[in-house]
């Protein structure tokens, strides 16, 4: 017995087991308890759902390469060279503003609707839609830009050769793209003084799979026609569901709307957009992952973009701001516009009423609200508000004399006699050296430029009139003061108050606007 217990003391000592009990009843020691295998049933259902995870997971990556892999990018910016920039990401909340292309190019599958000759390359822009989507996701307005529209075009950098294309300053918009989306991108941000975050480009293929895609577009005529002149749009009097080849006519049209001009057809793609916008509203789209899948697939196989935009977690946040925007806040709008001076077929900008517009863009304002309050502390209004009187001086003593300080104000706002209030506000204040300086064409901001040994003048006036700190900027080529009033301050002595342009908003997205009014000499009978 005593060898025994050593060789047993010797094994547990080297690490080797202790054989089991004899008695396998018996319990080897206080907490031993004895082992269950899981059921079956729970074996399988574990297994079962690891695969369904693991399929799912690789199916959901192979669906997000997939449409990945469809996106074709381009600088956001055109005037910086090729892949040097993109847009900011893709937020829950905040302001969003992209610019959404539609290329005339008949390039690669577009190759159908004319010759290469036609519109090679790039092409032009059909469309120009600006989407600005308002930071807490409560309204979204689309702003329409006419393709005949004249601005100044910046110099950019090719999008495809990276090399200089030179702009104009008086050139017609819808020509930028021949340099790359992003130089319509910048041609817009120099003309509004915005800073669009995205841009989406897409050709006509995009349209005719999309609209077929989503079941076809509701649209209405008041008399039977057809467009010989160019789309070859036929459609019967009354309501339509168009797609494909019909949905694209129907969008570029520029003979068989209203007077055949840019600007009807622009009312015909605002039209149409709104028809849209009811039904993927209608039918929950936007929150319908498989759906929205399927139009992404379409949508970005024909699609060019930034590169800040290109993943699909950036398109479902987009989707998904919009699902929760009231249809009576999706604003339809066509920049304010005016016969250009030099070629009535084109178009400039209308002025004040394009700056005016551009401030309040530019201000998160709410262009289907009625007169209020803005949130910026100015005063939202239709037309413009009744006098205010001038902002009392500061108390403390300035260390200069004010009736000897020179103060020139420019009106840049396009309104007759606007600088005679501000000339006046400033003698009641003691500044009775300032001047009317003559007008010049409109501007879209407010300037307080100040020479050598004139910032606490600049800063006094400042205060004066509330005007924010990035408008007062030195300048040496300036003696003394020059304030350069621009079209986001037509009226008071207070700056901040916000001005929208009478009957801005050309529809909503809520309203039906009935049929659309056929030219009469594309009747058909």
């Amino acid at each position: 017995m005593g060898r025994r217990r050593a060789e047993t003391g010797a094994a547990e000592a080297a690490g080797t087991p202790r054989s089991e009990p004899e008695n396998p009843q018996e319990p080897a020691g206080r907490h031993y308890r004895p082992h269950h295998k899981a059921p079956l049933w729970l074996r399988i259902a574990a297994l079962v759902l690891c695969s369904v995870l693991v399929i799912g997971v690789g199916t959901a990556g192979v669906l997000f390469y997939k449409l990945q892999s469809n996106v074709t990018t381009a600088p956001l910016d055109g005037r910086l060279p090729n892949g040097a920039n993109s847009g900011p990401a893709i937020e829950d909340t905040g302001s969003l503003q992209i610019l959404i292309l539609g290329t005339d190019t008949r390039d690669g599958k577009n190759s159908q609707y004319g010759s290469e000759e036609d519109s090679s390359g790039q092409g032009q822009s059909d469309v120009m839609l600006l989407m600005d989507i308002s930071p807490d996701n409560s309204r979204v307005s689309v702003t329409s830009f006419p393709r005949d529209l004249v601005v100044p075009i910046p110099d950019c950098v090719s999008a495809t050769t990276s090399e200089t294309v030179y702009g104009s300053s008086a050139g017609q918009l819808n020509g930028a793209l021949q340099a790359g989306p992003g130089c319509t991108v910048a041609a817009i941000n120099d003309i509004t003084g915005l800073s669009i975050d995205h841009f989406m480009l897409a050709d006509f293929t995009a349209v005719k799979e999309l609209s077929t895609a989503l079941g076809g577009v509701e649209v209405c005529v008041d008399h039977a026609m057809y467009d010989v002149n160019g789309s070859f749009l036929r459609l019967p009097e009354g309501k339509s569901l168009v797609e494909g080849e019909q949905a694209l006519a129907f969008l570029r049209t520029r003979h068989a709307f209203g007077d055949s001009g840019d600007l009807d057809r622009i009312k015909a793609q605002q039209y149409f957009l709104g028809s849209m916008v009811r039904k993927v509203k209608s039918e929950g789209t936007l929150t319908n992952l498989p759906r929205l899948y399927t139009l992404a697939d379409v949508v970005t196989k024909n699609l060019t973009i930034d590169e800040g935009l290109a993943n699909i977690p950036s398109m479902v946040t987009i989707a998904t701001r919009l699902a929760k925007i009231d249809l009576a806040k999706v604003s339809f709008v066509t920049v304010p516009t005016e016969p250009y001076v030099a070629d009535n077929n084109r178009v400039q900008l209308q002025q004040p009423q394009a700056s005016q517009f551009f401030a309040a863009l530019r201000q998160d304002t709410d262009l289907t609200a009625s007169p209020t309050p803005s949130s910026t502390g100015g005063t939202l209004a239709s037309t413009p508000p009744a006098e205010t009187p001038a902002a009392t001086q500061s108390p403390d003593a300035p260390a200069y004399e004010k009736a000897l300080q020179p103060i020139s104000v420019v009106n840049a706002t396009a309104v007759v006699g606007r600088s005679l209030e501000l000339v006046q506000a400033l003698a009641a204040a003691g500044f009775s050296n300032a001047w009317q300086a003559g007008d010049i064409p409109a501007v879209s901001e407010t300037k307080l430029l100040y020479g050598a040994e004139m910032a606490d003048v600049a800063a006094d006036l400042a205060t004066l009139f509330n005007l924010p700190p990035a408008a007062v900027q030195f300048d040496a080529t300036v003696a003394g003061i020059s304030l350069v009033v621009g079209a986001d301050w037509i009226s008071g002595t207070q700056y901040g108050t916000i001005v929208v342009p009478e009957n801005i908003v050309a529809s909503t997205a809520e309203q039906d606007a009935g049929c659309m009014k056929v030219n009469p000499l594309y009747y058909t009978y």
